[in-house]
């Protein structure tokens, strides 16, 4: 059998290491660069990592936000309950039941703030091998 989470609910302990990765690139017709700035788990939740999924999943539908389907403008929807700070180097994510920090580079937060705005993007799958400390290649990030 496979572990589950009950009906709606989850503990901090089945998400496990919750982690923010940023990057900042130019798309094909802008003309200044547009931060990017990534959540997922390392999935080493207490209950593994079907559970620790599920539980993102609940985690982000209480916070207003979509699993999956079209790209969601937190300055549009009210209901998203998701706030990013960026300030003195720092970006600092908060939802319900979640905060993490992200040490961003100064490139990253030029971009952030020139554009106003920074894509989130939050991973229900595990990713285990972008422990902190280690680089990320692009190739990494695109796959």
């Amino acid at each position: 059998t496979t572990p589950q989470t009950s009906a709606g609910t989850f503990t901090l302990a089945q998400l496990g290491t919750q982690i923010l990765i940023g990057w900042s690139s130019r798309q094909p017709d802008a003309d200044q660069d547009t931060a990017y700035l990534l959540a997922y788990s390392l999935g080493d939740g207490q209950e593994g990592l079907e559970v620790g999924r599920e539980a993102l999943r609940i985690a982000l539908e209480r916070a207003g936000l979509q699993v999956g389907g079209p790209i969601q403008d937190a300055a549009e929807a009210p209901g998203i309950q998701v706030k990013l700070l960026v300030q003195a180097g720092q970006a600092v994510l908060t939802m319900p039941h979640l905060k993490a920090q992200y040490p961003a580079p100064a490139e990253w937060v030029a971009a952030a703030l020139a554009q106003g705005q920074v894509y989130g993007m939050f991973a229900t799958a595990p990713w285990p091998e972008a422990v902190p400390g280690q680089p990320v290649s692009e190739d990494q990030l695109r796959a």
